[in-house]
């Protein structure tokens, strides 16, 4: 039996923004036994997604725009209603066309206020045919002449219709599909193409204001403050470049938050806060910055959730954590990543990993990695030489993401109501003094 994975993949426009993500399943014509012919892997296929999405839709799903592609199975079982109309994009391809009762589904549905795309978009009469009934054209550049996939686009967006490159895999594709137009692209070279316009070591102001708020109040939460600075790659980094200076002159390096807040003690911390604030306009976050905080705040929860599994680790959760932290630096800080690592104790190993992907700390990286990329076969290899249940990733992962949804909606809230929540918290507080 093979694995199965569910993953999101990023779908982008050309300035690089993510406009939706895309909801891939893989492992469904391996997981059964291939004699039982392709229509019962079709619903074994459809009841796996059917029951990932009712368990994960209102957890992960909700606030982003997802694409997903729909079988003739996945329409009977009304798996779209899963979805708000706003957050989901249908997805159809050939097998769902040329079925009548499947297209009489997804007609209901667009009467209802969904929109559809229609996958590796053909010039052919039963396509084009959709055309009035479709927001999305998803093409396949390898299968049509540059001059076809030129009239394609054309025509779309003569109608108001987007039109998305899929496969994008390389530099070549990425090249041919700003070529031809295409208002946004996906695939593995996408997934792992960063901006290079966010070269800014800012941080995320709404979650440097509760920091403020945290170390200014009168019984200062340790815990708490050591959360509000883990998730934001550049505090970190600054908080242990900081402690490790020649300014404190310490006889052991520091490695972690926890330490690194024990150390300096709360005065310090203030002091080392509050000119982070007088420098406030140096350092608010360039637009694009926000995309590595996050990404790179969801690696470390992917990379440290994998520790617990993987086999003959040389470092512990916390490394693992700093290793998906710290893996958008470069793109944070104007300065090559070997600069910036320099700067900073972290173990060799993660060092190797990060710079060389070496070593079993740079297979863990790449499983990251590839997850995100949804490179399948990266994947499975990875997570064997690692020792890694395969079939624990998906959840794994979708945990993560629920974290991290969960947090960065905290964290990310503009800084009047947070001000007003913690006044409100200090007079609940209050109230249930005066009861005792």
């Amino acid at each position: 039996m093979s694995s199965k994975y569910i993953v999101r993949q990023p779908i982008k426009d050309k300035d690089n923004k993510i406009i939706g993500y895309e909801i891939q399943y893989h492992g469904e014509n391996q997981a059964f036994d291939g004699d039982k012919g392709p229509a019962t892997n079709d619903f074994a296929a459809a009841d796996t997604i059917y029951n990932f999405l009712t368990q994960n839709t209102e957890k992960v799903l909700r606030g982003t725009l997802n694409f997903m592609t729909f079988t003739t199975t996945l329409l009977m079982k009304k798996t779209p209603r899963l979805f708000h109309k706003d957050e989901l994009v249908i997805q159809i391809d050939d097998s769902v066309i040329i079925h009548p009762l499947a297209m009489h589904i997804v007609q209901q549905y667009v009467k209802e206020g969904y929109k559809v795309a229609v996958n590796e978009f053909q010039f052919a009469p039963r396509y084009l045919a959709l055309l009035d009934s479709i927001d999305y054209i998803k093409l396949s550049l390898g299968g049509m002449s540059m001059m076809t996939l030129k009239n394609v686009v054309d025509i779309a967006h003569s109608m108001d219709k987007q039109c998305i490159a899929m496969g994008i895999d390389n530099e070549e594709l990425y090249q041919k599909a700003i070529k031809l137009g295409v208002d946004a692209m996906e695939g593995t070279y996408v997934a792992a193409k960063l901006t290079t316009q966010a070269h800014s070591s800012g941080y995320l102001q709404s979650n440097f204001f509760r920091l403020i708020m945290a170390i200014s109040a009168e019984e200062p939460d340790i815990t708490e403050i050591e959360k509000i600075i883990s998730v934001d790659a550049t505090l970190t980094y600054g908080l242990l470049k900081m402690v490790n200076s020649c300014y404190f002159a310490l006889r052991h390096e520091v490695t972690t938050v926890q330490q690194a807040i024990v150390i300096m003690g709360l005065g310090e911390l203030r002091q080392w806060a509050y000119l982070l604030s007088a420098s406030n306009a140096e350092n608010q976050i360039e637009e694009g910055a926000e995309e590595f905080l996050r990404m790179s705040f969801m690696r470390a929860n992917f990379c440290s959730s994998l520790m617990n599994y993987a086999k003959n680790m040389p470092i512990s959760k916390p490394d693992a954590y700093m290793m998906g932290m710290f893996s958008t630096l470069n793109y944070l800080i104007d300065a090559p990543m070997e600069d910036i690592l320099n700067q900073i104790p972290l173990q060799q190993e993660v060092k190797d990993a990060l710079l060389k992907g070496e070593g079993r700390c740079g297979m863990l990286y790449q499983l990251a990695l590839s997850y995100e990329q949804a490179d399948w076969g990266k994947i499975d290899k990875l997570a064997e030489e690692l020792g890694i249940p395969t079939n624990l990733l998906t959840s794994l992962y979708f945990n993560c993401m629920e974290e991290v949804n969960r947090v960065w909606s905290e964290i990310t809230k503009p800084a009047p109501q947070i001000a007003k929540e913690g006044e409100e918290g200090k007079q609940e507080e209050g109230k249930q003094e005066e009861k005792k």
